[in-house]
């Protein structure tokens, strides 16, 4: 299985992003992967939530959205895009952040609301505040694709192993976990959270990553990586934008599982006694 992740640089301007989703959809095709994966927040990246606001709109009016549904068509592959910021259908001053998985007819197959929103303030001086803005989703989403089940995370949903528990419980094979994570949390804990997920859930972990200095402001730490289920890192984009690939042996998942069968000897785990 061919796969291939693109490190995005996304600006402020859905449009530009959507330009650049789908060259890096043809890419991908003409380099024989079956399947694209891309970061979060894909189609915009931009923390003044006022100048934002006037691009965000709901799901049937997403222009990013519908841009790579015709190149996936085109192109004839599966696409996961990471996330894009969604008008909340309910609440008309909140967002979703959703990601999707998109069938080479151009057909939406899964939708995944992120479920774990950061709220942060940083030794930096950096101050997030996800909810302010944000929906939490509640549903986890694990859907079905030729290459086996697919588990949707997105970022900050990186840090609560339950929630990859959860989707190794209902079968999946892969893990993705589109992101832009800070520089400082990305130096500290990418690498080993995301070897940690790869072993805990006996899955692959594919984490399609913003990366460098953005319109802005805000600096992402980039490292796209593949992981197997033995924690082995099959690719680390460091600080390079664009398309890379890796190429995955699905039978290491059979043979991880037997060789450490915890997926198996996983019990469920009742109240705490506190003597």
């Amino acid at each position: 299985m061919r796969i291939a992740l693109f490190q995005m640089n996304a600006g402020i301007d859905p449009q530009a992003n959507a330009s650049a989703l789908v060259a890096g959809i043809k890419e991908a095709a003409r380099g024989g992967a079956g399947i694209l994966f891309t970061p979060e927040m894909s189609g915009c990246l931009d923390r003044d939530r006022q100048r934002s606001g006037s691009v965000i709109v709901h799901e049937e009016q997403d222009a990013v959205l519908s841009a790579v549904r015709a190149a996936a068509q085109q192109a004839g592959i599966w696409i996961h895009l990471g996330s894009l910021a969604i008008a909340d259908e309910g609440q008309p001053d909140k967002r979703r952040n959703r990601g999707y998985l998109i069938d080479p007819a151009g057909n939406i197959r899964a939708r995944y609301d992120k479920i774990h929103l950061f709220d942060v303030d940083l030794p930096t001086g950096e101050s997030w505040r996800e909810s302010n803005s944000y929906v939490a989703g509640e549903q986890p989403v694990a859907t079905q694709t030729p290459w086996g089940r697919l588990g949707l995370t997105i970022c900050y949903d990186l840090r609560f192993p339950a929630l990859f528990g959860t989707l190794s419980d209902a079968g999946a094979d892969i893990i993705s976990v589109p992101a832009a994570f800070t520089v400082p949390t990305g130096e500290a804990h990418w690498h080993v959270l995301l070897r940690a997920r790869a072993i805990e859930s006996a899955s692959f972990i594919v984490a399609a990553a913003q990366c460098g200095r953005h319109e802005d402001g805000r600096h992402t730490y980039g490292h796209s990586l593949v992981v197997d289920p033995w924690g082995t890192v099959l690719l680390d984009a460091g600080q390079t934008t664009g398309i890379h690939y890796v190429d995955l042996t699905l039978g290491r998942l059979e043979d991880v599982r037997t060789r450490i069968p915890a997926l198996r000897h996983r019990k469920p785990i009742g109240d705490v006694v506190i003597s």
